[in-house]
């Protein structure tokens, strides 16, 4: 879809443009102005609404915090570490319950997917939680001496009463010779999640990369897999297929990571990403330092899957580009026999979507591929770059929306009266309610994986099951 800018029967620039300025009618003059740079029709070439802003006071926003990004994107999915939230309980035990980042090992001994919190109290906000802490670090690391380092993520209490967790984490790592590293990530700061991505690849960067050399030998195939949370499974899709074209996957940032192998990733030859927004300060910082070139990749959808396998085969040698031949020409059939089975039921079929990350434009294909068209697409904490990538791969004149308000995606629903819409929790049950189909593209809604060609035919049966599903014809759409 990328290659040319499709149009949508009945959508107009004009057609967009009027459903929105009917959406913002209800603002009151200051707040109108202030969020109507926000939604635009697609032109198809740039970047065409504002973003990385701070949330109108008063305008419900589905973004997450700084301290979210950190915990439950970067932090949180790397499997051999205890990863310590450091304030209140609620927060960290919401952080921990949110994502499906899945991994192997055995719970305790070699990987930690469990929830470690201070549990700030009210005397710690008042004295200080700097003693609890370094109490807290020692228990963790008798309880599990397996764990091949500590990170500690601060909650916005921390910032507010000027704990200094990089001091205790400094003093800490020396006295029990383990790797602690401290990120400054309370929920307060920046203006959504991303900041929390950014603030997290800083860490590393400071503490552990380049610290640690892999193992193996060096070949000229070694790649590490960046951005990939291994949400459902998905790393367990990709990572064989790019073993399948003969690369070696030496490192995974961050789904079912290993902290080594991560310090180790400056010895790779190429860094591909997936969530461009979460990991693209990390690339360029390789790329920087240590040289390695990066490659952004899409996995969803058989036309996509098909599109970065060549480009990434681009970046090696005749052997590798022959491989990726072969296993296009393998798993081209099995793609097609899944289209065939479910694009006759999904043809012409309208989803909108609202996520973070990569998925408002990086699945845009995938429904294509299914004969469905995506009619709206934003993002809760994207930038700039992430639009100008989005507006190349929806058709023109569809809404492009940043940090939409319930409100907005309500009225844009009633308006373009979509099949499907794909986007988070907060949302899930208002749509459902409404009578319109409804996937949780987040965490794929306790499904997946999504990734991969493994992961297409998954994603297929999931949309035909959500879509055609004979509940919605108990349930009084406002349509």
């Amino acid at each position: 879809m990328s290659s040319e800018i499709k149009k949508v029967e009945g959508i107009t620039k004009e057609s967009t443009q009027e459903m929105i300025d009917k959406a913002l009618e209800v603002y009151p003059e200051k707040a109108k102005k202030k969020r109507a740079p926000h939604l635009a029709p697609n032109d198809g070439v740039s970047a065409c609404v504002k973003s990385n802003r701070k949330t109108v006071p008063g305008v419900m926003s589905a973004r997450g915090c700084a301290y979210a990004g950190a915990k439950g994107v970067v932090w949180g999915p790397i499997r051999d570490m205890v990863h310590v939230s450091h304030g209140p309980v609620g927060c960290g035990w919401y952080s921990w319950g949110t994502r499906r980042n899945l991994m192997t090992g055995i719970n305790g001994v070699n990987q930690f997917a469990m929830q470690f919190t201070s549990d700030f109290q009210e005397k710690d906000i008042v004295y200080g939680g700097d003693k609890k802490l370094k109490q807290l670090l020692v228990e963790a690391h008798e309880l599990f001496p397996l764990a091949k380092g500590i990170s500690v993520l601060s909650e916005c209490p921390v910032g507010l009463i000027g704990d200094d967790i990089n001091s205790v984490a400094k003093q800490s790592a020396k006295e029990l010779d383990l790797p602690i590293i401290p990120c400054n990530c309370e929920g307060f700061r920046g203006v959504s999640q991303s900041l929390g991505h950014h603030i997290s690849n800083d860490t590393i960067r400071d503490h552990i990369i380049g610290t640690r050399e892999f193992a193996e030998p060096e070949t000229p195939y070694d790649i590490a897999l960046i951005g990939d949370y291994n949400i459902g499974g998905d790393v367990w899709s990709v990572k064989p297929l790019l073993e399948e074209i003969g690369l070696n996957v030496k490192a995974v940032w961050t789904g079912d990571g290993e902290l080594e192998k991560i310090a180790a990733t400056h010895k790779v030859k190429l860094n591909i990403i997936h969530c461009y927004r979460s990991m693209n300060y990390m690339c360029r910082v390789m790329e920087e330092k240590y040289g390695i070139p990066w490659l952004e990749f899409n996995f969803f959808g058989p036309t996509k899957i098909r599109e970065s396998l060549r480009a990434i085969a681009g970046r090696f040698d005749d052997r590798i580009k022959e491989n990726v031949e072969r296993v296009i020409a393998k798993y081209d059939p099995l793609m097609q026999a899944v289209i065939d089975e479910y694009r006759p039921r999904l043809e012409g079929k309208k989803v909108m979507l609202y996520v973070g990350g990569l998925r408002p434009r990086h699945t845009v294909n995938a429904y294509a591929d299914l004969g469905m068209v995506v009619v709206g697409s934003g993002y809760e904490f994207a930038h700039g770059d992430d639009y100008e990538r989005t507006s190349v791969e929806m058709p023109e004149a569809t809404v492009i929306y940043d940090d939409a308000s319930e409100y907005e995606l309500e009225e844009f629903v009633n308006t373009l009266r979509p099949d499907l819409v794909g986007s988070g929790i907060k949302e899930k049950y208002l749509f459902q309610k409404m009578g319109v189909p409804f996937r949780q593209m987040h965490s794929w809604d306790y499904s997946g994986p999504y990734h991969a060609y493994n992961g297409f035919p998954i994603f297929a049966r999931d949309v035909d099951m959500a879509v055609n599903s004979p509940t919605w014809k108990l349930v009084k759409s406002p349509f």
